[in-house]
């Protein structure tokens, strides 16, 4: 072949190769999705629901702790159980109900969504959640937006002595995050027993492993500075954006802590049985039948 007749840039199989890659990439991620009028319509269901959460669960934090009970932490699980149920129940049929990157990026490992619906999901809860926040910052009384620091996530609080380290939060973010997917994914996305507990059932159990890791956190340390564990990203993300300030000291924690809670679950999910183990009647049963025979 002549010199000028050689292709620009490369050989032809070079060439259809680097062409084959655009599409292959494309469907790997679901980018069809970018132009699902429905997808949309999810995202902006998650948009709204963690706008929801976010103003309902912290302004219902705030007035428990300063309710001036002994120990108004407490009462925060209570609210968190109660305000996830209903918003779970609500949502979970329209969008599936993450209202956090944490279950939008665990439901893209497991393959439950594409890749492009869960960066539409994640943009739309970052997004809910500001303006959540901002709604909570035109109401709220700005002595109380200084003194809880608008209800975001803290670590160290008003001093680095009122809080925890950031290794003990990293470690409490992946622990606790850990706790509620594998006990309330593992549930919600078993969808056998979905269906035999019913969406009602499933809620409960989804914002009950919320809640207990809320309770654990907040009461294992005994730090008043230390918020608890975030759960959210997205959350902690929309107050430090409107507040700033001692917010932004150590954030990235409630990031990095539950992509690697999600990573060791994942991984952890992958080996765990497929079926339920067999009771000690079924057993009993099949030794009978076997002797039987």
């Amino acid at each position: 072949m002549p010199e000028s007749d050689v292709p620009v840039g490369g050989s032809c199989d070079t060439i259809g190769a680097r062409n084959s890659l655009g599409p292959k990439f494309l469907a790997a991620i679901g980018a069809h999705e970018y132009f699902s009028p429905e997808m949309w319509r999810a995202a902006l269901t998650e948009l709204v629901a963690t706008a929801s959460l976010v103003f309902s669960l912290t302004s219902s934090i705030i007035s428990c702790l300063d309710s001036g009970e002994v120990d108004p932490k407490l009462l925060v699980p209570i609210s968190v159980f109660i305000i996830a149920f209903l918003l779970l129940l609500v949502t979970v049929p329209l969008s599936g109900g993450h209202m956090s990157p944490v279950f939008t990026f665990i439901a893209a490992l497991k393959g439950a969504i594409t890749l492009a619906r869960a960066s539409v999901y994640i943009l739309a809860q970052c997004f809910g959640s500001v303006l959540g926040f901002l709604i909570m910052k035109t109401v709220m009384d700005q002595h109380a937006v200084k003194e809880y620091s608008l209800g975001g996530c803290t670590i160290h609080g008003s001093g680095p002595t009122s809080g925890v380290g950031t290794q003990t939060a990293l470690v409490l973010e992946v622990a606790c995050t850990f706790v509620v997917l594998f006990v309330g994914v593992t549930v919600a996305f078993d969808k056998r027993r979905s269906k035999e507990l019913g969406l009602p059932m499933v809620c409960v159990v989804v914002a009950g492993s919320m809640a207990l890791a809320v309770f654990v956190s907040v009461t294992v340390t005994g730090r008043s500075g230390y918020a608890g564990v975030g759960l959210n990203p997205a959350r902690c993300l929309g107050a430090a954006l409107l507040q700033g300030g001692i917010l932004w000291d150590g954030h990235w924690v409630f990031w990095v802590g539950p992509i690697l809670a999600c990573s060791v679950y994942h991984c952890l999910s992958l080996n765990l049985p497929r079926q339920n183990l067999t009771s000690v009647e079924e057993e009993c049963e099949i030794m009978k039948g076997e002797r039987n025979v």
